[in-house]
């Protein structure tokens, strides 16, 4: 979608946000999908037809995600919708560091880009599963966030919308993999030391009077 005035861009926000809002499932984990092919003897003519319209739609999902993959993220022609999870547990929270550009080295909070069929929830438990190896539980939203940057000419080398959710750890062991180099539990007082982002640091204070006010 493209934005071309500051209307637009508010107007986004206002759509992520009420989508963001929706009621929190009891529990959102993100399991790796498993793929059957079931094999049936005899079909009936509807159930031929059936098939045939549900080719029809993967071949057109599949095309929408191939597109996807190509987005630009250096100079891009929109907004990137992306998402973060803030998980806390025993009074501390879950920092990666950046293995790629716009923060590589830089300790953030697990979380990419939103994909294509799913919805912001499910996009957030599947980066942190990628990122740490965790299972989590998706709670509530904390907050949405600008990220724009800009090269030394002026032009926008980056910009992503991100939203942002508390989480809670249902299961798994951290383990460092996808974009992070490298993921470790602070508490307030060390991540308060490290250098965030300024959204990023404003999150992790939200995150953690949510989780232990």
């Amino acid at each position: 979608m493209a934005l071309h005035n500051a209307g637009k861009h508010e107007h986004l926000l206002s759509h992520l946000l009420e989508v963001a809002r929706g009621p929190p499932p009891n529990r959102l984990e993100y399991q790796p999908v498993r793929r059957e092919k079931v094999i049936s003897k005899v079909q009936s003519d509807e159930e031929k037809n059936c098939s045939r319209r549900q080719g029809e739609r993967f071949a057109q999902f599949a095309a929408i995600l191939c597109y996807s993959h190509r987005v630009k993220r250096e100079y891009p022609e929109s907004p990137i919708v992306g998402v973060g999870a803030l998980i806390i547990e025993d009074g501390r929270v879950l920092l990666v560091k950046r293995g790629h550009p716009p923060l590589r080295g830089e300790w953030s909070i697990p979380g990419g880009a939103l994909e294509v069929g799913e919805t912001l929830r499910e996009a957030a438990a599947r980066e942190v599963c990628e990122e740490t190896g965790l299972t989590v539980q998706v709670l509530d939203l904390l907050g949405i966030y600008d990220r724009v940057l800009r090269d030394a000419e002026g032009r926008t080398l980056y910009h992503y919308v991100l939203i942002d959710f508390l989480c809670r750890k249902v299961r798994g062991e951290v383990l460092a993999a996808g974009d992070a180099e490298e993921v470790r539990w602070h508490t307030p007082e060390e991540a308060a030391k490290l250098r965030l982002a300024e959204d990023t640091a404003e999150v992790i204070r939200l995150a953690f009077a949510k989780a232990c006010g």
